[in-house]
């Protein structure tokens, strides 16, 4: 049962380095441990965005519902990476664990360390397939559309894993 003043949150999860589900799952119970989990998508292989020269990564989706302000959620999100053992490297550079806040209810936050909807998920078809499978009918805060109708702007190899 939902709390009253709880908010749905979708989280992008990511990762291509060393043992990527086990990073997945640590990430997950430790996201659990402040959360409420209510719906986790399957698991998909995906070709990395930007740098391609890296693993393929294991993307998915989590559906929270939390109080939890944007600005703390981010900043929790923080801590579970340096916990899961992520590492500082270059822009869309090889990660043990990415946790991206996609969408935060219908807010629309555009701060400089903080920009919610992501602004990249109506074009990414690692965060719409996983998206779709356990949201497709929430709708895209700024563009006003349901996520169902977005396409991914470049091709990519997908394969869904767990």
């Amino acid at each position: 049962m939902v709390r009253p003043n709880q908010e749905p949150v979708y989280i992008g999860l990511g990762s291509n380095v060393g043992d990527r589900q086990l990073h997945i799952d640590h990430a997950l119970d430790l996201l659990a441990e402040i959360v409420t989990i209510r719906m986790i998508s399957s698991i998909y292989e995906t070709d990395p965005v930007g740098y391609k020269m890296q693993a393929p990564f294991l993307n998915g989706v989590v559906e929270i519902r939390t109080m939890i302000s944007p600005h703390d959620l981010f900043r929790k999100l923080q801590e579970i990476e340096i916990e899961v053992g992520r590492q500082p490297r270059f822009r869309w550079g090889p990660r043990e664990i990415d946790l991206d806040i996609l969408i935060y209810g219908d807010r629309i936050i555009d701060t400089p360390n903080l920009t919610i909807p992501h602004p990249e998920i109506h074009q990414r078809g690692f965060v719409l397939i996983p998206l779709c499978e356990i949201a497709a009918n929430i709708i895209h805060p700024v563009l006003q559309k349901e996520i169902q109708y977005f396409r991914c702007s470049e091709p990519m190899q997908i394969k869904r894993v767990g």
